[in-house]
């Protein structure tokens, strides 16, 4: 038996799907346990990419069941498209993946609510995907699941009950049309026919399936310092990717969870607003983007660049558990002369004992660096550690050491090919 976490490390886009998909060749089932489809996990094989934004990158592998668990919140449009691009690959679908009946549904006016929100003065820098609004709605207890889909009742009730509403907010305070509901009912009783063969009660099929002796690898979505209770609020997604968060959103107790994979990219990104302390505003920062091809899977916004923070990736190991790293994009810095990691923070010149999660403290934060020379040679075609430039595995060894973590897999390129065990 083994249950495995994988969490991002840093504020997302590290390069998880494809992790995953390394990953699953020894898993049977992966499970994806929070967000929606603001997450977009890349995996390219051989000449062909792909971009997941709700099905785990498992199911790329024809051996491998893959669950969306009810921590996720679906988008139905998302999923239908994601499942027809899949089966337009020549990959079997059906009797592969399975939907938590507990899941919630994004219904249309959480998208139109939350385009509304990103176009006001306040802006977090969300997707605009709806997913924030669902989450309020999940918490506020007028959410729509999966299993209401099954009684055409109770969902017309829900639906007509939410949209009186949200078309009362529409109209009197944001002086917009309103939504039809009639439109919006028979969508979603078309939706439950699409996706009945997939719904199921994942939280006692996984645990039957761990009692069984199968492997179970847990999928986070965006990364740690975008968790709603440990990230940088209120710039933070509306779930909890940290690994806490697998629980929840699957139904597995933490007894059962063996080790916490943490992803961490060689350098820093993150997409939206807050803070970023080591964020370079400059000719480098355009570089690694360049470079790293560091623009967003999902919406296409570029990234805010910056240096590795092994300040941050130390608290990320801290909350998560983290017991295995995997490092990718370790190819981008192959042109650079110098490298500088950041060590730690501070204000007003003192040095910080901890990560600063408040954003105004942590706006004020000044990284503090040290240099480490580049190693100035392509290393997309190393295999293995030993083949790695002795200053590549100087600055795995120094952020290593400074971040508190211990490295497993190492990528450099974005192929299945070009990664590696440590």
């Amino acid at each position: 038996m083994s249950v495995t976490v994988l969490v991002g490390s840093q504020w997302g886009d590290e390069g998880k799907g494809k992790i995953v998909d390394i990953l699953s060749e020894k898993y049977e089932i992966v499970t994806r346990y929070q967000g929606g489809a603001n997450a977009g996990h890349t995996v390219e094989l051989e000449n062909k990419k792909y971009v997941l934004h709700l099905i785990p990158s498992g199911i790329l592998r024809d051996d491998v069941t893959c669950v969306i668990g009810n921590g996720v919140v679906i988008d139905p449009v998302a999923l239908l498209e994601e499942i027809k691009f899949i089966e337009s690959c020549g990959i079997k679908v059906e009797g592969r993946l399975f939907i938590s009946h507990n899941a919630h549904l994004i219904m249309p006016y959480h998208k139109l609510l939350d385009s509304i929100s990103e176009s006001g003065e306040n802006k977090i820098g969300t997707t605009g995907r709806g997913i924030g609004p669902c989450y309020i709605d999940k918490f506020a207890r007028k959410g729509i699941r999966i299993v209401d889909l099954l009684d055409r009742k109770i969902l017309e009730r829900k639906i007509r009950e939410n949209l009186k509403e949200k078309n009362n907010l529409l109209q009197k305070v944001y002086d917009h049309a309103a939504l039809d509901v009639d439109e919006i009912i028979k969508q979603y009783q078309e939706f439950d026919k699409a996706i009945d063969v997939y719904v199921k009660d994942t939280p006692a099929y996984l645990n039957n399936a761990i009692e069984e002796g199968k492997s179970v690898l847990l999928e986070g979505a965006q990364g740690a310092l975008l968790d709603v209770d440990h990230g940088t609020y209120p710039y933070v997604t509306s779930s909890s990717p940290t690994s806490g968060g697998a629980c929840t959103g699957t139904g597995i107790p933490p007894t059962k969870i063996d080790s916490v994979y943490g992803i961490v990219k060689a350098y820093t990104t993150r997409v939206g607003n807050g803070p970023f302390p080591t964020e370079l505003l400059d000719e480098t920062g355009d570089k690694l983007r360049n470079v790293g091809a560091e623009f967003g899977a999902t919406t296409g916004r570029p990234r805010r660049c910056g240096w590795f923070d092994a300040f941050l990736v130390k608290y990320s190991a801290m909350i998560n558990g983290i017991t295995d790293v995997a490092i990718t994009k370790l190819d981008v810095l192959s042109s650079f002369e110098e490298i500088n990691v950041c060590t730690g923070y501070e204000i007003d010149g003192k040095l910080l004992k901890s990560f600063p999660t408040d954003v105004d403290r942590l706006s004020e934060a000044k990284p503090v660096y040290e240099t480490l020379p580049g190693w100035n040679e392509d290393i997309s075609t190393c295999r293995s550690y030993v083949e790695l430039p002795e200053k590549t595995k100087a600055y795995l060894k120094f952020i290593s050491e400074k971040s508190g973590i211990k490295l497993n897999i190492i990528s450099v390129g974005a192929k299945r090919s070009e990664t590696f065990f440590v």
